[in-house]
């Protein structure tokens, strides 16, 4: 199931048919990291030719699938995406047991910039990175032009706007015009903020949602070891570093998840 806008962007021809896995209620892409990459810079690139509304990518994890299990309306903003990631090891590793089609693999926003930047970069394509605070934002852009020294970057602004900002923010940049907009915000303001702006923001070529991403490039949080990631204990790791932030949130939404999972897959 997908809303009714993303179908007329399909049938306008602004987006883009995929192949889904359903898993916990929700139309995950099956597609893969470096597919991904590659898919955005081609959206982005050819956005360039006319006036259309970005191609709208998010994520889901288990506390997005809890979340869409207790809060109908957070599923429509899920659901207005034009693609939803597997940002979880868990869900690529359930998939191979209650989907019929399993997924390829993980898709996680943290790794996923990467690829995108090397591909970017040789493209000519332009960053624009949108939240967490003023310094995190700002040796997040810092650290990534260390390691894409071509990648462009447009712009870039922390996270913390009033709502009576929130039109300034969008109307710069949209002046601005950035290939790809990597908006990290938090769930679900980013994804209230992008539904609410779409149609304000035309000249983005892609827009993705993207969490925690920046604290992650900034080097103020650290990445759980492989083999964790792997095994999808990715969520022990960062609740070991956060007790008091995350180990509530890690109880109450994991068990929510997988019965989401068990139950509302296919």
């Amino acid at each position: 199931m997908i809303s009714s806008e993303a179908e007329q962007r399909q049938q306008s021809g602004s987006t883009l048919t995929q192949a889904t896995t359903v898993l916990g209620g929700l139309p995950i892409a099956n597609i893969g990291m470096q597919e991904t990459a590659e898919q955005f810079v081609r959206i982005a690139l050819d956005a360039r030719k006319g006036d259309r509304l970005p191609y709208y990518s998010t994520s889901a994890n288990g506390q997005v699938i809890a979340m869409v299990a207790k809060d109908p309306d957070f599923r429509k903003l899920l659901l207005h995406a034009d693609q939803i990631h597997a940002d979880g090891m868990p869900m690529v590793l359930l998939s191979r047991h209650v989907a019929r089609t399993a997924l390829s693999e993980r898709v996680a926003t943290t790794d996923l910039v990467h690829a995108t930047a090397g591909k970017a970069e040789a493209a000519g394509v332009s960053f624009y990175f949108l939240g967490a605070h003023e310094e995190v934002n700002k040796l997040a852009v810092e650290r990534m032009q260390a390691l894409y020294p071509k990648l462009k970057f447009a712009g870039r602004r922390n996270g913390y706007f009033s709502t009576e900002d929130e039109k300034a923010v969008v109307e710069e940049i949209s002046r601005l015009k950035p290939d790809i907009l990597w908006v990290g915000l938090g769930v679900p303001r980013e994804q209230e903020f992008v539904v609410r702006n779409l149609h304000r923001l035309h000249g983005v070529g892609v827009i993705k949602t993207s969490g925690g991403l920046f604290d992650f490039l900034s080097g103020k949080n650290s990445r759980a070891p492989e083999w964790m990631q792997k095994c999808g204990l990715e969520w022990l790791y960062r609740t070991i570093l956060e007790p008091r932030r995350l180990a509530r949130r890690y109880l109450v939404t994991n068990p929510i998840a997988l019965r989401e999972i068990l139950r509302n897959s296919r």
